[in-house]
């Protein structure tokens, strides 16, 4: 049986999948620059977020530099989802 999928490891796999890149290619160091995500890609990634971790993220694609929710990095991202799912609980 399959271990469930880490935070990390599902986020991961939604920014490859938006990227159109191998999951061994989006590091928690990686910015959406680097993954080559733009802003459509980003609010599918935000879509995709919301949906699998059944959470609202707090981000305007009007206004990202206001937003609370930081996409600075993969690591910043998978911090603000499981932050998002701490509050859930």
């Amino acid at each position: 049986m399959a271990q469930p999928q880490t935070v990390e490891e599902q986020v991961r796999g939604i920014l490859a999948e938006q990227a159109m890149l191998d999951l061994d290619d989006v590091t928690t160091e990686s910015t959406l620059e680097d993954l080559g995500l733009d802003s459509l890609g980003l609010v599918e990634v935000i879509f995709a977020i919301e949906e699998t971790f059944d959470v609202q993220v707090p981000f305007n694609a009007n206004e990202p530099d206001k937003s609370e929710f930081d996409i600075s990095s993969v690591q910043k991202i998978v911090d603000g989802v499981q932050s998002l799912i701490d509050a859930k609980t």
